[in-house]
């Protein structure tokens, strides 16, 4: 089975949002991946509560189910980019120098998005970019852009 890993900063937002969303398309078309997500600086950020509410909320109002009680933030380790066949951090201009900081021996061996978080972009326009690169994401892995469910607001 394919690993996919997301990373942002704090793994309580953009890379929980893309991880349910992943796993939520690739279980609905039986695809052989799976995604997992952790933070570059977990902890340093304050968040409350184990999941953003706007993670949650985007999450549903897509249809995607959160189940039972959600797992606190996580540190990303050596061991996690090595377990991984893609990492995938969601904001370049953000994590790359964090990369370089903390993991340079990774920095250049992964894929970087263009995902704003909160204090650069709602989640009325974050959410909807992170979707699209997620569906994208989920088309190399096999399935159509346009999975059997309903389309979106942008024809997704």
């Amino acid at each position: 089975m394919d690993r996919v890993l997301f990373l942002c900063s704090a793994n309580y937002y953009r890379s929980r949002f893309a991880e349910y969303f992943f796993n939520h398309l690739a279980e609905a078309n039986a695809l052989r991946c799976r995604a997992d997500s952790c933070g570059l600086m977990v902890g340093f950020w304050g968040n409350i509560g184990p999941i953003s509410h706007c993670a949650v909320d985007g999450l549903k109002a897509r249809g995607v189910p959160i189940d039972g009680v959600c797992r606190e933030p996580r540190q990303v380790t050596e061991a996690d980019f090595a377990a991984a066949d893609l990492v995938v951090a969601v904001k370049e201009d953000e994590h790359r120098p964090m990369m370089r900081r903390l993991f340079p021996q990774w920095a250049d061996a992964i894929e970087y998005w263009h995902i704003d978080d909160l204090d650069c972009a709602q989640p009325e326009e974050a959410l909807p970019l992170l979707e699209d690169k997620v569906r994208a994401l989920v088309a190399r892995f096999g399935m159509p852009q346009s999975y059997a469910g309903e389309k979106d607001e942008h024809g997704n």
